[in-house]
């Protein structure tokens, strides 16, 4: 085998280009999201805004007491705050984070990151600095990386950003140096874990898997396999290191995904259906199944034809609300039936431009006309393994976000792949598509770049001739070229003609042309977006193909390649980006002032007693500003418990007063400016003894029971679960009250007259609260499908429920003991990575890299 020799150059030097690259990095972020580092202003992201509702309170916790919170009483009546606002004191790779983002401002430190990580991988590998550089912006500046940032959905960008070092480790563990790769690869998924999203972490352990099934095949057939075994076993432990890190986050997501949504159903029987319900219940009941229910997780799934938008982003519209200058149909046809100016330039603001197969959308997944070429190009001219591998998981992407419209293949990977059906909105499986090609792209330049132009003689020195001719690989490299071209823009030219026969008609054409709009207009506007995409990425295949093609004839210099492709590459999707994520998208209003209490929040405050429930009849299913100052019955959460669910779609969305009362509903804000807030008269208190308890046989009749009872008297009981004995219960003379609160803490006062049950308008959960009867432990019960319950001896007693989730202090410990063992782990391998002498590069690492 070959190998390339060359003097080590001093530390500064080696050390210069890649510092150049973090200014230009950051030099990129400032300018993306200058409003906020130039103008004080912040990003109106939804999500971010509905996180902070729903972790007030334990934000408020843990301000006055150190502590923290491990349930809160904010959202849906209650649930642990584990997928909410749980820090993890044992996990020290926080101090990893701050130093990767350099201390920068949310969103800023996203795109800072993705540019960086997407750098590192590609620097791993090789590639030269400028090259690399080229990469991260491909890698960052996906659309999907900028539409997610506006709606606020940071963790999965954070986890998407640390992506690429999790395949830089792969990559060179299996390519490079299975130490270094391995201590990157424990790096990146620490990183990635931490970043608490699991559902992005699944997909890149997807692309992870196919590599080692590529590479799996390959050891076998070249009879290495105890090599592929040993390098395998090194993930394996750097893996294990990664998930010990975030241990304490993982174990208690586990235990909490078994209750939630994600878990299984207890109910065997479907939700009836409510005509006339004024509360819309939240849609994602899974029936008996374990996961969460087909429609619900593929309701978000990509068109079939809508995967052109990779390469084509206004192909189907862009965003379900988008912006139309005044030269468009659609103003000229709203200017004729007579709409004002002022109210014109609000129409044509947010028009339903987006006409996919989609129920809406923020914007396309858009990879870059640049990206796309150099990825198809790639598959002519990277190695075998590598083109194959990344071929695989952009074809595996693409068919997983089709969802329901591929349905035989994804509704297989939904009933029988472990974990799949964890997860919605399989439309994101487009991630994988996001990592692969425009690692592919990027190997497929620095392969074009290091081509070597001159036919050697006999004594192997260049041929000196006036116009040296071409070497073979010369030769191939430009017809290969060629192909590429041929095929992208060749896709671009079918796209446009099948377009000419598309009808343009969107999921809310039909509401429309029922309140008079011009259809004709709009979707002729459709029309002309999509055509003025088409040519818009043909522009960027050929320059780009130009370019690439000038070098290939010897009229450029790799460095002008480089520098004119990775212009051509920012141009592209900045340019796109920006239609999704631009100066309208900021605002002066910070988070904080976004919680400004109304009048009807003003109303309820009055009232101080310990707890209390309020519902927000807006909407109250899908948003937590009114769990910013209250205890809500709703909130807005992917993963609330699966009982409170099905009490949501069969219970409260019947408007089953009974169920308001037994969850202590005291308010409810009506949005009446005539009558913001109702008094519920009805509201049960915090706790009530019964007289009567009803045995149901299993859940379903548990269900059915709340249908028709008088929560205030009787207490219904799966008897399978809880067993009971006495039914009936002496209530005259019994009191309880709550004498203390913490969210999760409650201290009642109890007087009874005789021996007594007890329900608790508190939501049952089995893994963490405990009973305690004057100090002792004692064993509770579930009633009314989601309370608690107690039997109670007579006399005064104080009666304490504690939250002590066994997860956490177990994960704690183990978090700890990881990350120390992590630092220990990546100080090693610095120290063997500035001490150990360059190897030489051998053949096959050439042909990976540059």
């Amino acid at each position: 085998m070959t190998t390339v020799s060359s003097a080590p150059a001093p530390l500064w030097r080696r050390a210069l280009p890649h510092l150049l690259a973090v200014v230009f990095f950051l030099v990129l972020a400032a300018m993306y999201f200058s409003p906020i580092l130039f103008e004080g202003k912040t990003l109106a992201q939804h999500d971010i805004v509905q996180f902070n509702g729903g972790a007030h309170e334990a934000a408020q916790y843990r301000d006055a007491t150190g502590k923290e919170a491990l349930w809160t009483n904010s959202m849906f009546s209650g649930m642990p705050t584990y997928l909410i606002s749980t820090r993890f004191p044992g996990d020290l790779s926080g101090y990893l984070h701050k130093a990767f983002t350099l201390g920068l401002p949310a969103v800023v430190a996203n795109l800072f990151l993705a540019l960086l990580c997407g750098y590192i991988l590609f620097v791993a590998l090789g590639v030269r600095p400028l090259v690399a550089a080229v990469g991260a912006v491909a890698l960052g500046f996906t659309s999907y990386n900028v539409i997610i940032l506006a709606a606020g959905h940071n963790t999965k960008s954070l986890a998407l950003a640390y992506a690429p070092l999790v395949l830089g480790g792969l990559l060179v563990t299996f390519r490079r140096n299975r130490w270094l790769g391995a201590a990157l690869f424990a790096l990146g998924l620490t990183m990635n874990v931490r970043s608490n999203h699991l559902q992005i972490t699944y997909y890149l352990l997807l692309l992870v898997v196919l590599f080692g099934i590529v590479e799996l095949v390959a050891a076998v057939r070249a009879k290495r396999l105890p090599d592929f075994l040993g390098r395998t076993a090194l993930l394996a432990i750097a893996a294990l290191l990664a998930v010990g890190v975030s241990f304490g986050r993982l174990y208690t997501t586990l235990e909490y995904g078994k209750y939630s949504i994600r878990g299984r159903s207890e109910l065997k029987t479907p939700p009836p259906a409510a005509p006339g319900a004024t509360l819309q219940p939240a849609g994602d009941d899974a029936g008996s199944g374990s996961g969460l229910d087909r429609d619900y997780a593929f309701g978000w799934s990509y068109g079939v034809g809508e995967s052109i938008t990779l390469l084509i982003p206004n192909y189907y519209g862009g965003a379900s609300q988008g912006k139309l200058s005044e030269t468009s149909e659609t103003a000229k046809a709203l200017a004729a039936l007579g709409v004002p100016p002022v109210q014109l330039r609000d129409f044509l603001a947010q028009l339903p431009l987006y006409w996919g197969a989609q129920p809406s959308t923020s914007g396309p997944v858009y990879m870059g006309a640049v990206v796309c070429l150099l990825f198809v190009l790639g598959l002519f001219v990277a190695d075998r393994r590598t083109r194959t591998w990344l071929l695989i998981g952009t074809i595996l992407s693409i068919v997983l976000a089709w969802g329901k419209n591929f349905e035989t293949f994804n509704y297989l990977m939904f009933d029988y792949f472990p974990g799949y059906n964890k997860f919605r909105s399989v439309s994101m499986a487009l991630v994988i598509a996001q990592l692969a090609m425009p690692l592919l792209a990027v190997l497929a330049l620095a392969r074009v770049l290091r081509a070597q132009p001159l036919v050697a003689t006999a004594a192997g020195h260049p041929a000196l001739t006036a116009k040296p001719a071409d070497s073979p690989e010369m030769a191939d490299l430009k017809r290969k070229l060629l192909y590429a071209v041929g095929i992208v823009a060749g896709i671009c030219v079918l796209a446009f003609l099948a377009g000419l026969g598309a009808d343009f008609a969107g999921p809310v054409d039909a509401q429309m042309q029922q309140q008079g709009f011009p259809l004709d207009a709009l979707r002729q506007d459709r029309a002309s977006l999509m055509h003025t995409d088409v040519f818009r990425s043909l522009i960027f295949i050929l320059l780009t193909g130009g370019v690439l093609y000038a070098f290939l004839l010897r009229k450029v210099t790799a460095t002008t390649t480089t520098l004119i492709v990775g212009v051509l590459t920012l141009v592209d999707l900045w340019g796109v980006d920006k239609r999704y994520l631009n100066e309208a998208n900021f605002q002066r209003e910070t988070v904080a002032q976004q919680f400004i209490p109304t009048p009807a929040d003003e109303q309820i405050l009055q009232d101080k007693d310990l707890s209390y429930r309020v519902l927000n009849i807006q909407n109250p299913f899908n948003e937590a500003n009114t769990s910013y100052f209250h205890k809500s019955i709703g909130g807005y959460h992917g993963a609330k418990l699966r009982r409170y669910q099905d009490l949501i779609d069969r219970q409260i969305a019947n408007n089953n007063t009974q169920v308001l009362n037994m969850l202590n509903t005291r308010y409810i804000i009506t949005g009446d400016p005539k009558q913001p807030v109702q008094r519920n008269p009805g509201a049960l208190g915090n706790a009530w003894f019964v007289s009567e308890i009803e045995k149901a046989q299993n859940p379903d009749q548990e269900m059915a029971a709340l249908s028709k009872l008088n929560p205030a008297t009787t207490a219904v009981i799966d008897v399978s679960k809880f067993p009971v004995t006495k039914t009936t219960y002496n209530v005259a003379g019994s009191t309880i009250r709550l004498s203390n609160y913490a969210p999760d803490e409650l201290k009642y006062q109890v007087n009874a007259a005789q021996d007594g049950f007890v329900v608790f308008s508190e939501i049952f959960y089995q893994d963490g609260w405990n009973a305690y009867i004057d100090g002792k432990l004692t064993p509770h019960l579930r009633a009314d499908y989601v309370l608690r319950a107690l039997s109670v001896p007579a006399g005064q007693h104080t009666i304490d429920f504690k939250f002590e989730p066994k997860e956490y202090a177990v994960g704690n410990t183990v978090s700890l003991v990881s990350s120390i063992a992590l630092v220990l782990a990546l100080l090693a391998a610095l120290y063997y990575a500035v001490k150990r002498k360059p190897a030489p590069v051998q053949a096959e690492e050439i042909r990976l890299a540059a």
